[in-house]
Protein backbone atom coordinates (compact mmCIF):
# COMPACT_ATOMS: atom_id res chain seq x y z
CA UNK A 1 0.00 0.00 0.00
CA UNK A 2 1.30 3.48 -1.21
CA UNK A 3 2.09 6.00 1.79
CA UNK A 4 -0.51 8.52 2.33
CA UNK A 5 0.46 11.82 3.38
CA UNK A 6 -1.78 13.70 5.83
CA UNK A 7 -2.11 16.94 8.21
CA UNK A 8 -3.81 16.91 11.36
CA UNK A 9 -3.54 18.05 14.57
CA UNK A 10 -1.13 15.90 15.63
CA UNK A 11 1.15 17.48 13.85
CA UNK A 12 2.08 20.64 15.72
CA UNK A 13 5.64 20.91 16.04
CA UNK A 14 7.65 24.27 16.87
CA UNK A 15 4.60 26.49 16.14
CA UNK A 16 4.64 24.82 12.37
CA UNK A 17 2.75 21.88 11.02
CA UNK A 18 5.13 18.89 9.78
CA UNK A 19 4.04 16.06 7.27
CA UNK A 20 2.82 13.12 8.96
CA UNK A 21 3.07 9.67 7.40
CA UNK A 22 -0.35 7.24 8.44
CA UNK A 23 -0.68 3.74 7.70
CA UNK A 24 -3.80 3.68 6.59
CA UNK A 25 -6.83 4.30 3.62
CA UNK A 26 -10.60 5.32 3.55
CA UNK A 27 -11.07 1.84 2.77
CA UNK A 28 -9.06 0.33 6.42
CA UNK A 29 -10.97 2.95 8.77
CA UNK A 30 -14.40 2.85 7.04
CA UNK A 31 -14.26 -1.16 7.67
CA UNK A 32 -13.51 -1.04 11.44
CA UNK A 33 -16.86 0.69 11.97
CA UNK A 34 -20.62 -1.63 12.40
CA UNK A 35 -22.89 1.51 12.07
CA UNK A 36 -25.36 1.47 15.03
CA UNK A 37 -29.28 1.57 14.65
CA UNK A 38 -30.47 -0.07 18.10
CA UNK A 39 -31.63 3.35 19.36
CA UNK A 40 -35.62 2.07 20.14
CA UNK A 41 -36.91 5.72 19.37
CA UNK A 42 -35.20 5.59 15.90
CA UNK A 43 -38.30 5.06 13.66
CA UNK A 44 -38.30 3.60 10.64
CA UNK A 45 -37.34 5.93 7.99
CA UNK A 46 -34.10 6.90 10.20
CA UNK A 47 -33.55 2.91 10.04
CA UNK A 48 -34.12 3.12 6.41
CA UNK A 49 -31.86 6.26 6.20
CA UNK A 50 -29.18 4.62 8.09
CA UNK A 51 -28.80 1.51 6.14
CA UNK A 52 -28.68 4.03 3.41
CA UNK A 53 -26.07 6.11 4.86
CA UNK A 54 -23.97 2.82 5.89
CA UNK A 55 -23.39 1.65 2.08
CA UNK A 56 -22.73 5.41 1.14
CA UNK A 57 -19.98 5.29 3.30
CA UNK A 58 -18.86 1.77 2.72
CA UNK A 59 -18.82 0.72 6.62
CA UNK A 60 -18.44 -2.73 7.44
CA UNK A 61 -21.61 -3.70 8.61
CA UNK A 62 -25.17 -1.86 10.44
CA UNK A 63 -25.89 -3.27 13.79
CA UNK A 64 -30.17 -3.01 13.50
CA UNK A 65 -32.81 -4.04 15.94
CA UNK A 66 -33.91 -7.32 15.29
CA UNK A 67 -37.74 -6.29 13.73
CA UNK A 68 -35.77 -4.43 10.93
CA UNK A 69 -32.78 -6.78 9.92
CA UNK A 70 -34.62 -8.69 6.97
CA UNK A 71 -35.47 -5.14 5.17
CA UNK A 72 -32.03 -4.09 6.21
CA UNK A 73 -30.24 -7.33 4.65
CA UNK A 74 -32.53 -6.38 1.26
CA UNK A 75 -31.10 -3.00 1.50
CA UNK A 76 -27.37 -3.79 1.67
CA UNK A 77 -27.50 -7.19 -0.57
CA UNK A 78 -24.75 -7.11 -3.46
CA UNK A 79 -22.86 -4.46 -1.36
CA UNK A 80 -19.75 -5.74 0.97
CA UNK A 81 -21.60 -3.94 4.07
CA UNK A 82 -22.72 -6.75 6.29
CA UNK A 83 -26.31 -7.10 8.15
CA UNK A 84 -26.36 -7.77 11.81
CA UNK A 85 -28.39 -7.54 14.58
CA UNK A 86 -28.60 -7.73 18.86
CA UNK A 87 -29.14 -11.23 20.27
CA UNK A 88 -30.06 -10.99 24.04
CA UNK A 89 -29.77 -7.66 23.70
CA UNK A 90 -29.40 -5.36 25.87
CA UNK A 91 -29.09 -7.22 29.46
CA UNK A 92 -28.29 -10.51 28.64
CA UNK A 93 -30.92 -12.16 30.90
CA UNK A 94 -32.96 -13.90 28.49
CA UNK A 95 -33.06 -18.15 28.43
CA UNK A 96 -30.50 -19.70 26.09
CA UNK A 97 -33.36 -21.39 24.70
CA UNK A 98 -34.75 -17.49 23.82
CA UNK A 99 -31.27 -16.27 22.54
CA UNK A 100 -31.17 -19.27 20.43
CA UNK A 101 -34.64 -18.62 18.89
CA UNK A 102 -33.36 -15.09 18.20
CA UNK A 103 -29.98 -16.42 16.55
CA UNK A 104 -32.25 -18.93 13.90
CA UNK A 105 -34.61 -16.29 13.37
CA UNK A 106 -31.72 -13.36 12.60
CA UNK A 107 -29.61 -16.18 10.17
CA UNK A 108 -33.41 -16.36 8.01
CA UNK A 109 -34.03 -13.12 8.03
CA UNK A 110 -30.05 -12.71 6.61
CA UNK A 111 -27.99 -12.12 9.30
CA UNK A 112 -24.71 -11.89 8.74
CA UNK A 113 -23.03 -10.99 12.32
CA UNK A 114 -24.59 -11.53 15.29
CA UNK A 115 -24.03 -9.05 18.79
CA UNK A 116 -24.55 -11.58 21.69
CA UNK A 117 -24.71 -10.51 25.04
CA UNK A 118 -23.76 -12.97 27.51
CA UNK A 119 -26.12 -13.10 30.85
CA UNK A 120 -24.44 -10.71 32.95
CA UNK A 121 -25.73 -12.50 36.20
CA UNK A 122 -24.58 -15.84 35.64
CA UNK A 123 -20.65 -14.19 35.05
CA UNK A 124 -21.34 -12.41 38.12
CA UNK A 125 -22.22 -15.55 39.82
CA UNK A 126 -19.25 -17.37 38.75
CA UNK A 127 -21.40 -20.18 36.62
CA UNK A 128 -18.85 -20.55 33.81
CA UNK A 129 -20.05 -23.91 32.42
CA UNK A 130 -23.70 -22.13 31.99
CA UNK A 131 -21.74 -18.91 30.05
CA UNK A 132 -19.50 -21.12 27.93
CA UNK A 133 -22.28 -23.60 27.04
CA UNK A 134 -24.99 -20.54 26.07
CA UNK A 135 -22.02 -18.90 23.90
CA UNK A 136 -21.28 -22.50 22.48
CA UNK A 137 -24.81 -22.80 21.40
CA UNK A 138 -24.88 -19.62 20.08
CA UNK A 139 -21.93 -20.09 17.79
CA UNK A 140 -22.47 -23.29 16.52
CA UNK A 141 -25.42 -22.08 14.87
CA UNK A 142 -24.37 -19.04 13.83
CA UNK A 143 -20.94 -20.70 12.29
CA UNK A 144 -22.91 -23.57 10.93
CA UNK A 145 -24.74 -20.96 8.86
CA UNK A 146 -21.38 -19.61 7.92
CA UNK A 147 -21.76 -16.26 9.93
CA UNK A 148 -20.45 -14.79 12.35
CA UNK A 149 -20.65 -13.88 16.10
CA UNK A 150 -19.58 -10.72 18.34
CA UNK A 151 -19.78 -11.56 22.37
CA UNK A 152 -20.83 -8.50 24.42
CA UNK A 153 -19.70 -9.07 27.92
CA UNK A 154 -20.43 -5.53 29.61
CA UNK A 155 -17.44 -4.90 30.90
CA UNK A 156 -18.91 -1.84 33.30
CA UNK A 157 -20.47 -4.72 35.52
CA UNK A 158 -17.31 -6.51 35.61
CA UNK A 159 -13.96 -7.03 36.91
CA UNK A 160 -10.31 -8.40 35.14
CA UNK A 161 -10.55 -11.92 36.76
CA UNK A 162 -14.35 -12.24 34.53
CA UNK A 163 -13.10 -10.17 31.50
CA UNK A 164 -10.00 -12.32 31.41
CA UNK A 165 -12.08 -16.08 31.47
CA UNK A 166 -15.14 -14.59 29.01
CA UNK A 167 -11.95 -13.86 26.73
CA UNK A 168 -10.74 -17.51 27.29
CA UNK A 169 -13.75 -19.13 26.97
CA UNK A 170 -14.41 -17.12 23.75
CA UNK A 171 -11.36 -18.12 22.26
CA UNK A 172 -11.79 -21.95 23.21
CA UNK A 173 -15.54 -21.08 21.31
CA UNK A 174 -13.46 -20.07 18.05
CA UNK A 175 -16.06 -16.49 18.66
CA UNK A 176 -15.10 -14.28 16.11
CA UNK A 177 -14.94 -10.80 18.13
CA UNK A 178 -14.79 -10.15 21.45
CA UNK A 179 -17.07 -6.85 22.51
CA UNK A 180 -16.60 -4.51 25.35
CA UNK A 181 -20.25 -3.02 25.71
CA UNK A 182 -23.48 -2.93 24.28
CA UNK A 183 -23.49 1.23 24.82
CA UNK A 184 -26.40 0.97 26.86
CA UNK A 185 -24.66 0.41 30.39
CA UNK A 186 -23.15 2.84 32.95
CA UNK A 187 -19.93 2.40 30.65
CA UNK A 188 -18.37 2.37 27.64
CA UNK A 189 -15.06 0.97 25.92
CA UNK A 190 -12.00 1.90 28.34
CA UNK A 191 -8.54 1.68 26.66
CA UNK A 192 -7.79 -0.39 29.58
CA UNK A 193 -10.12 -2.77 28.46
CA UNK A 194 -9.61 -3.14 25.39
CA UNK A 195 -5.94 -3.56 26.09
CA UNK A 196 -7.04 -6.74 28.38
CA UNK A 197 -9.30 -8.01 26.15
CA UNK A 198 -6.71 -7.93 23.40
CA UNK A 199 -3.71 -9.47 25.74
CA UNK A 200 -6.07 -12.11 26.70
CA UNK A 201 -8.13 -13.39 23.77
CA UNK A 202 -6.10 -16.11 20.95
CA UNK A 203 -5.50 -14.27 17.91
CA UNK A 204 -8.06 -16.12 15.95
CA UNK A 205 -10.86 -13.57 18.04
CA UNK A 206 -11.17 -9.60 16.87
CA UNK A 207 -11.78 -6.94 19.47
CA UNK A 208 -14.21 -4.69 18.92
CA UNK A 209 -14.99 -1.48 21.34
CA UNK A 210 -18.77 0.15 21.60
CA UNK A 211 -19.92 2.91 23.52
CA UNK A 212 -17.39 6.22 23.67
CA UNK A 213 -16.03 6.16 20.46
CA UNK A 214 -17.47 8.79 18.78
CA UNK A 215 -14.77 10.74 16.81
CA UNK A 216 -12.00 9.88 14.26
CA UNK A 217 -8.89 10.10 16.65
CA UNK A 218 -10.55 8.05 19.14
CA UNK A 219 -11.16 5.36 16.59
CA UNK A 220 -7.47 6.07 15.41
CA UNK A 221 -6.35 5.03 19.28
CA UNK A 222 -8.24 2.15 19.68
CA UNK A 223 -7.09 0.87 16.27
CA UNK A 224 -3.47 0.99 17.63
CA UNK A 225 -4.44 -1.26 20.38
CA UNK A 226 -5.60 -3.84 18.28
CA UNK A 227 -9.06 -3.21 17.79
CA UNK A 228 -10.63 -4.28 14.46
CA UNK A 229 -14.14 -3.02 14.81
CA UNK A 230 -15.90 -0.47 16.72
CA UNK A 231 -19.72 0.39 17.59
CA UNK A 232 -20.44 4.18 15.80
CA UNK A 233 -23.74 5.85 16.21
CA UNK A 234 -22.02 8.67 14.69
CA UNK A 235 -20.48 7.21 11.48
CA UNK A 236 -20.98 10.45 8.66
CA UNK A 237 -18.94 12.33 11.02
CA UNK A 238 -15.90 9.98 11.98
CA UNK A 239 -15.61 9.20 7.99
CA UNK A 240 -15.89 12.42 7.37
CA UNK A 241 -12.99 13.69 9.40
CA UNK A 242 -11.09 10.48 7.51
CA UNK A 243 -12.13 11.85 4.10
CA UNK A 244 -11.31 15.56 5.16
CA UNK A 245 -7.67 14.11 6.58
CA UNK A 246 -6.76 12.52 3.23
CA UNK A 247 -7.92 14.76 0.88
CA UNK A 248 -10.68 12.27 -0.46
CA UNK A 249 -11.54 9.02 -0.71
CA UNK A 250 -8.96 5.93 -1.23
Amino acid sequence: MPEIIVLNKHSMLNGGISETTVDYTYEDIAKMIDHSLLNPQLTEQQLEEGCRLALEYNVASVCIMPFYLKRCAEILKGSTVKAGTTIGFPHGGHTTAVKISEAKQALEDGGEELDMVVNISKVLSGDWDYVQSEVRAIVKITHEQGQKVKVIFENCYLNNHQKINLCEICGRLNVDWVKTSTGYGTGGATLEDLKLMREHSPRHVQVKAAGGVRDFDKLLEVRALGVSRVGASRTANILSECQQRLGGRN
